[in-house]
């Protein structure tokens, strides 16, 4: 496993294209490239990236959901291929970066009330999305579906239902568990084989985020969860702007991280 981090990290501090040198200072070798905005979907914008992020793995990408992802799962055609369009700008953003993932959130909880949710018509969708993607990419890209704690994966049983009938990877975020008031361990035995990506964050005991090393979570115990069934993965620092001041602090960051990882490692 490796520390990496996420462009989303960044945002507002510097722009997407301009984190790249930032995370190569800090010593990071391997990232999730985050597009936040509909002009970052243009293949302009992807050759732009792949200059500035030349050096690094651009192991996934990710856009920012709210965009176009909801749509793509509604029964209306003309909306699917609207949506589809976007969506597709993104794909062509990860065959010019080499990306193997697209971190994918999918529909939204919007409403209070009991979902009934059609698992074959998600599946169905995914299939089309995930050829979508592949074709673009030839075949070396694929979605990997995030828990988040406000849309239809909010709890492990949401997995645990859907891949019996869809082959779809996961990524694991371990804040969004905490905000869902789920134990994250329980995703994970849920997620096990399937699992490529991880999103790391910290928080305290009133559930306020913070940068690793700054909170209570016990990192150490995550990763020998990890190990054990196997995953050897990226381990992707995602945090918000608000919690730090300098970027110095991110490779601090990633050196609790690292000692974390190496602790875990003597256990096996």
């Amino acid at each position: 496993m490796e520390i990496g981090i996420s462009t989303a990290s960044f945002f507002s501090k510097v722009t997407t294209e301009d984190s790249a040198n930032i995370i190569k200072s800090l010593g990071f070798k391997t990232c999730e490239v985050f597009l936040t905005t509909f002009s970052e979907y243009t293949p302009e914008f992807g050759i732009l990236l792949k200059d500035r992020f030349q050096g690094l793995d651009v192991y996934s990408i990710h856009s920012l959901n709210q965009h176009y992802e909801p749509e793509l799962f509604n029964f209306v055609e003309r909306t699917r291929r609207d949506s589809e369009f976007f969506f597709e700008e993104v794909c062509y953003i990860a065959k010019i970066l080499k990306a193997k993932y697209y971190t994918f959130h999918g529909p939204a909880r919007l409403k209070r009330t009991k979902y009934s949710l059609d698992f074959q018509w998600i599946s169905n969708r995914l299939s089309s999305l995930n050829n979508i993607l592949g074709s673009i990419t030839q075949g070396e890209c694929y979605l990997a579906y995030e828990n988040v704690h406000w849309t239809y994966f909010n709890d492990p049983v949401f997995f645990e239902s859907l891949k019996v009938l869809s082959p779809v990877k996961a990524c694991l975020d371990i804040k969004q568990a905490m905000q869902s008031g789920i134990d994250l361990y329980s995703y994970i035995d849920i997620m096990k084989d399937r699992l490529v990506n991880v999103h790391l964050c910290d928080y305290n005991e009133n559930g306020e985020l913070r940068i690793p090393g700054r909170g209570c979570f016990d990192f150490t115990k995550l990763f020998n969860k990890l190990i054990s069934i196997g995953y050897n993965g990226p381990l992707m620092i995602e945090v918000y702007p608000k919690d730090y001041t300098k970027f110095e602090e991110l490779e601090e960051s990633k050196n609790y991280l690292q000692e974390c990882l190496n602790d875990a490692y003597k256990n096996f």
